[in-house]
């Protein structure tokens, strides 16, 4: 088994920690009607998008998602929360340091022992979702797993249909397909994001993600015999028919949105086997982004 398998297949126990852990931290996280931003590089940042859409729609308070390296120094906020598995990533710790003394800063990680630690005003440690592969799964599910607990909308539920993500087999023929587009509305946009990243870097899949009402406006175009288009979420009214009259393979979220990113998962690792990749070890990439300076 690749370490990929087998941190994805231990997120249920990941985030029932998660959850169990949130009340312990809720100081070092955003308070009911702070103006939040939340920062993040690759996964990290897809993640952030979610946990945006999240907290808005909660009612907790303005809140934005950026990457990194993309912060709009003019913007006052008061709390920026940043997502960093290894806590060494650069665009993470530069923003970090230029933000100290203008806006309380929080840092979600895996690994205490690095720069971030310091970086940072706040720090919650995640370490029992920490990863061997450069891949993410778990640390990325945690991480949003204990910010959903923050935000009462985590439940038991949703380990449940992790459960089932893991223990119920892809549907016939996707493996097959040749190319995957992952949709999502309002929170799971982000997840959309992530699924189609998870595919591209552990098995080299052609993938793209919209958000599902923008699908009808030019990317369904693509879709034919061959190919999968993946609803992260409730679908729009009609689009599954749509999907299904142009020869694609519709894949209907039935679980909770989160569960369905770890069948993704699942379906990253099974393609990378069916082409002989190592989803460890994906080309061009290494754990953390580190620029010389």
């Amino acid at each position: 088994m690749s370490h990929v398998e087998d941190e994805l297949n231990s997120q249920p126990e990941c985030w029932i920690r998660a959850a169990e852990e949130a009340g312990r931290h809720a100081d070092a996280l955003p308070g009911a009607g702070e103006r939040v931003a939340i920062v993040g590089c690759g996964t990290s940042y897809f993640m952030a998008q979610a946990v945006a859409a999240l907290r808005e729609a909660a009612g907790q308070g303005e809140t934005d998602a950026f990457a990194a390296s993309e912060f709009p120094r003019g913007r006052s906020y008061d709390r920026v929360v940043a997502l960093t598995r290894s806590g060494t990533t650069t665009e993470v710790l530069d923003l970090l340091g230029q933000l100290r003394g203008t806006a309380r800063t929080t840092a979600v990680t895996a690994d205490p022992a690095t720069p971030v630690a310091t970086a940072a005003d706040h720090l919650v440690v995640l370490d029992f979702a920490d990863e061997r592969s450069v891949v993410q799964t778990r640390f990325a599910t945690t991480a949003l797993t204990l910010l959903r607990a923050h935000l009462g909308l985590h439940g038991d539920a949703v380990v449940a249909d992790a459960r089932t993500a893991l223990a119920t087999a892809l549907p016939e023929g996707l493996v097959d397909c040749t190319q995957f587009t992952f949709l999502g509305r309002g929170w799971t946009v982000g997840l959309a994001n992530e699924a189609g990243l998870k595919m591209r870097e552990a098995s080299l899949s052609w993938t793209e993600a919209y958000p599902a009402m923008e699908y009808r406006h030019g990317p369904i175009s693509i879709t034919t015999e061959g190919t999968a288009t993946w609803m992260l979420g409730e679908a729009p009214a009609g689009l599954a028919e749509q999907v299904d009259a142009t020869g694609g393979l519709w894949i209907e979220g039935t679980l909770d949105p989160l569960a369905e990113l770890v069948r993704v998962q699942r379906l990253a690792v099974a393609v990378a086997a069916r082409r002989a990749l190592d989803p460890d070890r994906p080309r061009h990439l290494t754990r953390s982004v580190i620029l010389a300076s």
